[in-house]
């Protein structure tokens, strides 16, 4: 962890050194700095307020229409957003509601000439509702399906209505999830970099995130970047602080564990109402991605695949992503397994408290300093050296692996902890040494979060066009580097095929990660795993 903790003192070190004056300070009273703020937290506030305003109807209706068809595909459908690069969604609602796209041709063929601007307010929301709104949805389904069958049962033999239903039973329930949803909605708002980038068409429309980005490419302005580096600290400080004080979803009490029927969604006109709005939400999902795949096969593959740019960028995304992954993944594990054995321990004193407490806020430190600021302190580290272009692949490694990190530990932890109390004790008393545990006990059974965990790592670092921006193609050119130039150099059918040849990369990584989820699942269903 004191990797973690030196990469990231570095680069606040970098921010700070020699800039600690009287005209750094007063940068917080510019205007354009106290617009930006103001936008930053403004379209963050609205895009929370719609995606989880949009998320409770939509889960209330799967919640309550077990058996609609595809019900399974279109929650299947919403996990799709969460991984896909943010980039290739981008495409995906600009072919949809771009100037050129299927709406505006739909309504020019109506008669109306005045097309709708997808740039923007307008563009960041759409864009961010359509990332967030499965999450938020998936959050609330996950807390509905808790709901114990006696409640549903008590409901039908009062014959209470469907807005009776969701003002007793529903409500109460959701109203423990929405706090947090909200807040981790709106964190991921704030520290967006490529929607608004793509979309924000203009200083009207720029977040903090993209104004550090401009301070440092276009104007070159370490001093209004570095307070822009800050603001955003303190701004993700005091957001952090206010989500460890939502409270937590209380326990939904002890149930037969047995699955009954929603009666309250069973009459025609609650069938009718939650059938269209689940189709208006799948279709609002479905149709950005299959523009992709449309648009992508539409482009020459055979032309760009045999490119000597896309070959580079293609390999240095894979060399990135591998890095990154690997490291995330054993950062994630050396972490994970110190706190469980401190857990563990017999004796606990302050010391390993506070080294346990100590791990945790490392693990979770990219959170609090986002990669904008990390990617600021580096650039500007390196750049006094001229090394800019020779370390910045392993700069943007780093700040990948940091972005993971927090991911990948929720995917080890639950499985390396439940193994350990399984195992713990028969392991010690036979005497194995570390690594004859690790061969022989752990590695057999931690393979598949291990790979779940790479495979997201290296996801996340593929689709990442945050820390390579700011570095230039001139010193790194990755995939979505690649993309966001053709899409610069209006080239949209190339970025189009670039974009659908990064999908498949990612969906392969994902098929790779998805069978430990799978199979630990059909652990946990089998009689003997109860």
């Amino acid at each position: 962890m004191l990797v973690v903790a030196s990469f990231v003192g570095v680069a606040l070190a970098a921010l700070l050194a020699g800039r600690l004056s009287g005209n750094l300070l007063s940068a917080f009273a510019d205007p354009v700095v106290r617009s930006v703020l103001s936008f930053t937290l403004w379209q963050a506030f609205l895009s929370t307020v719609i995606s989880v305003g949009l998320a409770l109807p939509v889960a209330s209706a799967l919640a309550r229409q077990p058996d609609f068809p595809g019900r399974i595909w279109l929650i299947r459908l919403m996990a799709v957003p969460m991984g896909l690069p943010v980039l290739i969604g981008a495409l995906g609602l600009i072919g949809i509601f771009g100037r050129s796209g299927i709406v505006n041709d739909a309504l020019s063929s109506l008669g109306l000439s005045q097309p709708i601007s997808i740039y923007g307010l307008t563009g960041i929301l759409v864009a961010h509702v359509f990332f967030n709104l499965p999450l938020a949805t998936r959050l609330m389904l996950s807390a509905l399906e808790r709901v114990p069958a006696e409640y549903w049962r008590m409901s039908a033999s009062l014959g209470l209505s469907p807005l009776s239903t969701f003002r007793f039973i529903e409500w109460p329930v959701l109203a423990r999830v929405i706090p947090g949803a909200a807040g981790l909605i709106f964190m991921l708002c704030v520290t967006s970099f490529t929607l608004v980038l793509i979309f924000g068409g203009g200083p009207a429309a720029t977040t903090i995130e993209v104004a550090i980005y401009q301070a440092l490419r276009f104007d070159f302005n370490p001093e209004r970047a570095v307070s822009l580096a800050l603001l955003q600290i303190t701004v993700t400080a005091v957001i952090l602080a206010g989500l460890s004080l939502l409270p937590a979803a209380s326990d939904t009490g002890v149930t037969s564990g047995r699955r009954f029927p929603r009666f309250d969604g069973k009459r025609p006109l609650v069938r009718l109402m939650d059938g269209l709005l689940l189709l208006l939400a799948g279709l609002f999902l479905v149709l950005p991605l299959g523009q992709v795949v449309v648009s992508g096969l539409q482009a020459d593959l055979g032309r760009i695949v045999s490119q000597p740019a896309f070959r580079e960028a293609a390999l240095t995304s894979l060399a990135v992503a591998l890095a990154s992954g690997l490291f995330a993944t054993l950062l994630a594990y050396a972490s994970v397994a110190a706190r469980t054995e401190i857990a563990s321990a017999r004796q606990r004193n302050a010391g390993s408290a506070t080294l346990s407490l100590a791990l945790a806020t490392v693990s979770s430190l990219v959170l609090l300093v986002p990669t904008s600021v990390l990617a600021t302190g580096w650039f500007l580290a390196l750049r006094t050296r001229g090394d800019v272009a020779t370390f910045a692949p392993y700069v943007v490694a780093g700040i990948n692996a940091l972005m993971a990190l927090p991911f990948a530990v929720r995917v080890l932890e639950p499985a390396y902890r439940e193994h350990r109390a399984r195992t713990g004790r028969l392991a010690e008393s036979l005497g194995l040494s570390v690594a004859q545990r690790w061969r022989r006990v752990d590695w057999p059974v931690l393979q598949r979060p291990f790979r779940t965990a790479l495979a997201f790592a290296m996801a996340l670092s593929l689709g990442d066009l945050g820390a390579v921006a700011l570095f230039g193609s001139e010193n790194i050119t990755t995939l979505p580097a690649l993309i966001y130039a053709q899409m610069g150099s209006y080239r949209s059918t190339d970025a189009d095929g670039l974009a659908l040849l990064l999908g498949i990369i990612c969906l392969a990584l994902a098929l790779i990660g998805a069978p430990a989820t799978q199979d630990n699942a059909n652990e946990r269903e089998r009689p003997d795993a109860r």
